[in-house]
């Protein structure tokens, strides 16, 4: 339940989630509408389905919910137009007085039906248009066809004439002697002409061919450019054809066949004449229809223009409009019909903005009757609602991809800030890289008001959506790069010089040997003669995995620290006596006592092996340390921290399922189900599903508990040992990162300047600048990444986070115009 209390402005407890309430409003039928509009415009409060048991189509503004989906179907071809036409849509900034429900509604129905007609008018002519085109072609082809046919025959029958000598020639067919001499027996010829796509030409020829068994001629000649189609509207390569044929039932046959293929015929007059006037007929109309189609497409645009000077103001109140109706059908109808019923859940601090809002509805809908606001109690987990802003959401984003937090449980987010990017410079820390990424990061920032109302691609918008993550993970690389002494692999004497010379002036190798310390030592960071000395890998690689244990044992004492906060917040007892202490004692008495003992050997400068004195400190723990004893009582201190250890663990594991048994015996003395007055408010959160199942027994499953708790303990003394060895993932890529970053600038960079040839430089400045960007700058940066993600979730978290909350949802016109339909 939440916490009682009002207010008018959010807690200022970063660390808890905002104080929840069940509201319950009821709101008379006249002024619904305008009071889910106002509490939309609001954002704050989370409606609950009181119809989750009805269907979309049984509920009581099904209707209204049809007419939205129905003009955003409108709204969505009017787009689609405006995209096929080219015209961009006009940013939200109508001026003129607000659209009505019912005024937008028959708007929008006017201009799709006037936008229907003027493109199927245009479809038509168009259709006609690319009609006449093909038939232009036809007459073309066609006439060369015929015109080259009668030369030739022309040609022939004078060749005939002044041949023939008045006798019949034996070498002269009889059909030919008898049509020469008898014009009565001629055959007439029809003929189909018109136009059959280029694939689908040869397939044409051979069925006709096989279809009048022979009985055809055919001709056809490819046209050289690709015509409109009438029906598909595409772009075909077509040929053109002249079938010739003799009888009706060839014709039939022929007509078919065309039909089949597609192929489109166009009447051919014979007669020169009249072929001259159909081709000046046909030239005439498609200059015609040209015009006519140019004026229809103008009067389309000035549609379109009109549309897309108001579709966003459109777009937005039709959405506007389904989620008003979508929240109205969650509420329910009380039996007089004369009111609404709703409940939801809102921040305490919203209480007195939620009852304005509800009062400006009902005067402005002159209601007569006001709406009822009152505070519901209930036993239901409230949802988790932190408010960020556009700095902090992305650390929150980070946290909540692991699981949402628990009502008012302690919240990671506000340590993420700082511990996520620093853990992260640990593994990446070179002040060059950090520039660099700092550099395109500020950018971002810089022009985020561009970048935010632009359409980026994913990996964009995942970038512009975590820049100030970035941001803080540069400055930090650059800070724990001054640290390491690392500029792109380079060390530097920035804040003096190093606090080594060579012994004297023969001293030929000043990196390997005869240095001597001549003056006060570095004051920040890695002394620069580190660096490419025979001692460079062995004195980084004890540092670095020493500094890792420190800071992973630091984090999880935070963690485990977290986990007191919440449980002294619940009041839970029992889980800060028997979960809180005896793990705050086992990792400390273990890693607590290695991280001092690493840092008395750093202060003392002690050469004892630490692996020896954690190893014999279980199996020999009574032997004397010899030369690893780093303080007097070492060996009294082990033997104590060591018996503390063992000891924790059946602490964490017996006494808490034995004290929640007497509890639940308690709590169900007398087979009363109230729970006793001032009992701890711990037992009914460790109790609370188990008491689900009391409505139907009172059996206490103990063992169950005592499994659960036996799993916890295992998990968590496991756990200390792998989850501080999972810590030197920040030595092993900072390491690795530290000797690619040496390998790119020794091997790449300074090997093509060693072969002093302006050509071989550049392109090894070249491949040094693709390998540092693509290597070190992008697949790193995303490996250091995922292992700092790796370390909070896992080592850290799971210290003291459940995460098994669900997220405050507000209905909000601000989140429901950015969806999509």
């Amino acid at each position: 339940m939440a916490r009682s209390g009002g207010g008018c402005c959010p807690s200022m407890d970063l660390m808890r989630s905002e104080a929840m309430q069940l509201l319950q409003v009821i709101i008379p039928t006249e002024s619904a509408h305008l009071a889910v509009s106002h509490l939309g415009d609001l954002g704050l409060i989370q409606f609950k389905d009181l119809n989750a048991d009805k269907s979309p189509f049984q509920r009581t503004y099904a209707a209204q919910i049809k007419r939205c989906a129905e003009m955003a179907r409108k709204l969505r071809f009017f787009k689609e137009q405006m995209s096929k036409a080219g015209i961009l849509v006009s940013p939200m900034q109508s001026t003129e007085t607000p659209l009505d429900f019912d005024d937008m509604e028959v708007k929008l129905g006017e201009l799709e039906a006037e936008l229907t007609e003027v493109n199927a008018n245009d479809e038509k002519l168009q259709r006609a248009h690319n009609e006449l085109l093909e038939y232009s072609t036809v007459l073309q082809k066609a006439g060369e066809f015929f015109y080259s046919a009668q030369r030739s025959a022309a040609a022939q029958h004078r060749q005939m004439e002044a041949n023939q000598s008045g006798e019949t020639s034996l070498e002269s067919p009889l059909l030919e002697q008898d049509m020469l001499t008898d014009a009565s027996k001629q055959v007439k010829l029809g003929s189909l002409s018109g136009l059959v796509p280029k694939e689908k030409a040869m397939a044409f020829e051979r069925i006709l061919f096989r279809a009048t068994r022979g009985n055809i001629l055919l001709r056809q000649e490819s046209v050289d450019e690709p015509v409109t189609d009438p029906q598909s509207g595409e772009k075909v390569y077509k040929n053109t054809f002249v079938v010739f044929y003799s009888g009706e039932r060839a014709k039939a046959k022929i007509l078919k066949i065309c039909d089949a293929f597609r192929a489109n015929r166009y009447p051919f007059p014979e007669d020169l004449a009249k072929q001259t006037h159909t081709v000046q007929e046909v030239s005439g109309k498609i200059s015609e229809l040209k015009a006519t189609i140019d004026m229809g497409l103008a009067h389309r645009d000035s549609i379109l223009k009109t549309i897309a000077s108001e579709f966003e103001h459109w777009n937005h109140l039709a959405k506007k409009e389904k989620s008003i109706y979508h929240t109205l059908n969650m509420l329910s109808v009380d039996v007089t019909k004369k009111c609404l019923v709703g409940e939801g859940w809102s921040p305490v601090f919203a209480a007195n903005q939620i009852q304005d809002a509800l009062q400006r509805a009902t005067l402005e809908s002159k209601s007569q009757v006001g709406s009822i606001f009152q505070v519901l109690n209930t036993k239901e987990s409230p949802p988790t609602y932190f408010q960020t802003n556009k700095f902090t959401s992305a650390f929150q984003e980070i946290v909540d991809a692991y699981g949402v937090a628990k009502y008012q449980e302690a919240n990671p987010g506000v340590y993420t800030i700082i511990t996520f990017p620093f853990l992260f410079a640990v593994m990446f820390g070179d002040w060059g890289h950090g520039i660099c990424i700092l550099l395109a990061t500020l950018y971002l920032i810089i022009r985020e008001k561009k970048f935010a109302s632009q359409k980026l691609g994913d990996i964009m918008e995942m970038m512009f959506g975590g820049r100030y993550i970035i941001m803080m993970m540069s400055i930090f690389s650059i800070y724990t790069g001054l640290i390491y002494n690392e500029f792109f692999s380079v060390p530097f004497e920035l804040f003096a010089k190093s606090a080594y010379a060579c012994r004297d002036s023969s001293c030929s190798d000043s990196t390997t040997e005869g240095l001597i310390k001549v003056r006060d030592t570095y004051p920040f960071g890695v002394d620069p003669v580190w660096h490419g000395s025979r001692s460079e890998l062995p004195f980084l690689n004890s540092l670095k995995m020493k500094m890792s244990i420190l800071l992973g044992v630091s984090q999880m004492n935070l963690g485990i620290f977290m986990s007191y906060f919440n449980a002294k917040f619940f009041r839970n007892s029992v889980n800060i006596w028997y979960q809180f202490v005896p793990q705050l004692i086992f990792l400390n008495s273990l890693f607590g006592y290695l991280s001092m003992l690493i840092i008395i050997k750093w202060c003392t400068g002690s050469k004892a092996d630490l692996y020896h004195v954690m190893i014999y400190m279980f199996l020999s723990p009574t032997d004397d340390m010899g030369e690893n004893q780093l303080f007097p009582g070492q060996k009294t201190l082990q033997q104590v921290l060591l018996l503390l250890a063992l000891v924790s663990v059946p602490w964490m594991l017996i006494p808490k399922p034995f004290f929640l048994k007497w509890e639940h015996e308690r709590r169900h003395q007398g087979h009363q189900y109230a729970m006793l007055e001032g009992a701890d408010e711990s037992v009914v959160a460790e109790l609370g599903e188990h008491n689900e199942e009391s409505n139907h027994h009172e059996e206490f499953e103990f063992s169950e508990i005592f499994v659960h708790q036996l799993i916890h303990t295992i998990e968590f003394v496991l756990g200390a040992v792998s989850n501080t060895a999972s810590y030197l993932r920040l030595w092993a890529l900072s390491l690795a990162h530290s000797e690619l970053s040496t390998v790119f600038y020794d091997k790449v960079l300074l090997l093509t300047l060693g072969y002093n040839n302006i050509f071989i430089l550049a392109i090894g400045v070249v491949v040094f600048i693709c390998a540092t960007v693509g290597v070190l700058l992008v697949m790193e940066t995303l490996s250091a990444f995922l292992h700092a993600l790796r370390l909070h979730w896992v080592e850290f978290q799971n210290k003291f986070y459940e995460g098994d909350g669900y997220k405050f949802a507000p209905f909000s016109f601000a989140l429901i115009s950015e969806d999509e339909e």
